[in-house]
């Protein structure tokens, strides 16, 4: 059986883990030796560290969570997606929020997959300026 076209192992891990929540397709979609190159300085690296993203920041945060994929690039095992994380910010996002209004934050993620899993990540996002605005809208 050949292997899945990186781009859909992607696409699946944006719907169904970050999207869904589901800890079963998690587990399915991460190599053990996933190293998360996007983590702070200091903290956990591993699948741990995307996991405690998307379960403890944002969906707590963010109702009707949703991810809308804007574009993705494959060359051989690696994927650049540029993708939206929208939703409502009814709970406290890094200490900002609620506001109960529409939040949107630009991701950019590079991921290399190994065998249908994540293996690597390195990603950019805006967020810290997202909370920024609503710290100094609720100022």
């Amino acid at each position: 059986m050949p292997n899945p076209d990186p781009k859909e192992i992607v696409r699946r891990f944006n719907a169904e883990v970050i999207e869904e929540g589901s800890a079963q397709s998690f587990a399915d979609l991460m190599a053990p030796d996933f190293v998360n190159h996007a983590a702070p300085p200091g903290l956990p690296n591993g699948p741990e560290s995307m996991w405690n993203t998307f379960e403890n920041i944002l969906r707590p945060a963010i109702s009707e969570l949703r991810v809308r994929i804007e574009g993705q690039i494959a060359e051989g095992d690696m994927v650049t997606t540029r993708k939206s994380v929208t939703g409502i910010l009814t709970g406290r996002l890094l200490g900002a929020g609620p506001t109960n209004a529409p939040i949107a934050i630009d991701v950019i993620d590079i991921v290399r997959v190994r065998d249908g899993r994540y293996a690597e990540h390195w990603g950019m996002n805006n967020l810290a300026a997202v909370v920024a605005a609503i710290r100094g809208n609720n100022a």
